[in-house]
């Protein structure tokens, strides 16, 4: 029989916390028990300050609080909490980081952003037929680029280009004017271009994360967010760039309004869609095509777990 172990995976990122609770067996066949996400904007005005507000480390440590009743009930046997883009730039992060330990009884990894690229690719295609790939996670504070095939890992970068930093310095109206997506398009265009510079074309996108898979859930004109007819979906580049320019001119009264989105995402994910709108058009692509999944980096903390 073979030997599992129960995992407890927590990925704190900039905007959400998620939480997976899986079964890992010797054979690699992962049994999920529990995927929960909160959205705490951890990184509520980092980019600005430098620093996690007190408002924003309490919400994040309130969630962690209903995580931790999860894991007990469930007796996971490792727990693998890790901390991306906003703990690496503020310079209180330890102040949060005592926290999470207090309630845990681990203390949080700080990802760096290889790191993290890795984690998201591993996650986004175990189980994906072994092609070289590029797999696209965008989140609240930075956006994970990474080329790869199989285990092997390419070529990767971390970008501070997110759906929450990207909102709060180049889009602070609602909705926002001509001019504050010409700028937030043009900073974009300056940090993705030198880059991707010299990246070979690749035949395979998979695209990961919440703006990704909120931007899939709008193509597809979904009538709620449905996890099951997102995650697999195969959509074309043409059908996802008008997506992304939609969300971007909405109000957030209208994104709230649609039937799939998350109410904690609404203000952000014009930021988001605008990213991942400027990757699609400036990464060397043989490929007209992205397919979407809704396994990433979460997925892969708790495959590092074991």
């Amino acid at each position: 029989m073979p030997r599992r172990d129960r995992v407890a995976a927590i990925d704190c990122g900039t905007n959400s916390i998620r939480l997976l609770i899986t079964d890992i067996t010797d054979d690699g066949a992962p049994t999920e028990q529990v995927r929960e996400m909160r959205i705490v904007r951890l990184g509520q005005g980092v980019d600005a300050t430098g620093r996690l507000a007190d408002e924003a480390i309490e919400r994040t440590l309130q969630a962690t609080r209903e995580y931790a009743g999860l894991i007990t009930m469930l007796g996971a046997d490792r727990v693998r909490f890790c901390a991306t883009s906003a703990a690496r730039d503020a310079e209180n992060a330890d102040d949060f980081a005592d926290g999470v330990e207090s309630i845990l009884g681990v203390r949080p990894q700080v990802l760096t952003g290889k790191e993290e690229a890795l984690a998201s690719f591993v996650g986004a295609t175990r189980g994906v037929e072994s092609a070289r790939t590029l797999v696209v996670d965008i989140g609240g504070g930075s956006t994970e680029l990474v080329v790869g095939e199989g285990s092997d890992v390419e070529w990767s970068t971390s970008l501070d280009i997110g759906s929450v930093r990207l909102t709060e310095r180049f889009l602070p109206s609602d909705p926002p004017p001509v001019a504050e997506v010409t700028s937030a398009m043009n900073h974009l265009d300056s940090v993705l271009s030198p880059a991707v510079a010299g990246l070979d074309p690749v035949a395979s996108v998979v695209g990961v994360a919440g703006t990704v898979t909120t931007v899939a859930a709008h193509a597809l004109g979904l009538p709620s967010y449905d996890r099951d007819a997102i995650h697999g979906a195969r959509l074309s580049i043409d059908e996802i760039k008008p997506a992304c320019l939609s969300l971007v001119q909405m109000s957030v009264a209208d994104r709230r309004a649609l039937p799939f989105m998350h109410p904690g995402r609404a203000d952000v994910i014009g930021g988001g869609a605008l990213v991942l709108d400027r990757v699609l058009e400036l990464l060397p692509l043989d490929t007209d095509t992205v397919l979407i999944s809704e396994h990433d980096i979460l997925d892969g903390i708790a495959w590092g777990a074991v």
